[in-house]
């Protein structure tokens, strides 16, 4: 018994220094793992980093590319019959397209995502315009995209049975919050500046795209990007104005001041 007891403690011996060392290895990494600045991993608009290992010391950044609409998500977003402007009135009088869809920018090195949309004033007689949902839809981004976005809000729609997104950037004010579902012609904005950046405009884009990502302004391929111009009058439908233009305004107090007369057309969209 003494002679098997002998190899018996020498194994069980190595076998806890083994433990201990891989215990010490553990310890120390976890120590020296730098998690920086982390102030929430609750969702993904929130989250300053990724799950993941360290990569270079830290972790990655974040990246919304991999962030999917899960199947309850999908199941949620609304049918969206119809689809009407998102700026002026539903048939997008009152503003005029800045830049439209696809257009070549040399200067900015691609074609253009979106639609630049702008109050028949010019200049930033629009900042503050109110900023409408094209349709029925569900908010799946709500917040600031990058200094060159300013506030952004992303919509998803259910278009017979296919589902797309609606995008409006460069808001000086969002009013619609993450989840929240939103009706065809609902306020979700107003027009901004993206914190300065350039002149009041709504930059607006339509996507078929099932992933939360902000994407590019300027672009060499069109990926997931639709054209707003081709898809919305398929569904415009028949009905009255959503809501007033900063051009409306203007002619609502040259009328007030100057008794000007306007034709029927204009005071039944002025209302």
């Amino acid at each position: 018994m003494k002679l098997n007891a002998k190899p018996s403690s020498l194994v069980l011996l190595v076998f806890l220094l083994i433990v201990a060392a891989m215990l010490a290895i553990v310890l120390k990494s976890g120590k020296e793992r730098p998690l920086g600045d982390i102030q929430s991993f609750e969702n993904y608009q929130r989250a300053d980093v990724a799950e993941g290992f360290p990569k270079n010391g830290k972790l990655p950044a974040f990246d919304p590319r991999f962030v999917r609409l899960s199947a309850f998500e999908r199941a949620l977003i609304p049918d969206a019959p119809r689809l009407t402007a998102p700026l002026g009135t539903e048939s997008g009088a009152f503003s005029y397209n800045a830049q439209p869809f696809w257009s070549l920018n040399s200067r900015r090195g691609g074609h253009h995502s979106g639609d630049d949309l702008n109050g028949i004033g010019g200049m930033n007689t629009d900042l503050g315009d109110p900023v409408f949902s094209i349709g029925n839809g569900r908010v799946i981004f709500a917040g600031e995209g990058s200094p060159g976005w300013g506030k952004i809000v992303l919509v998803a729609h259910k278009v017979d049975g296919q589902i797309i997104q609606s995008m409006y950037a460069h808001l000086e004010n969002i009013s619609v919050s993450k989840g929240q579902s939103l009706g065809r012609g609902q306020q979700l904005g107003t027009v901004g500046t993206a914190n300065g950046q350039y002149l009041a405009h709504l930059h607006f884009e339509l996507r078929d795209a099932t992933t939360v990502d902000i994407l590019r302004g300027y672009l060499a391929e069109k990926g997931v990007h639709l054209s707003p111009r081709a898809i919305i009058p398929q569904y415009e439908g028949e009905g009255g104005p959503v809501g007033p233009s900063s051009a409306m305004n203007v002619l609502k107090k040259a009328k007030a001041k100057n008794s000007v007369e306007l034709p029927i057309e204009v005071l039944q969209r002025l209302r």
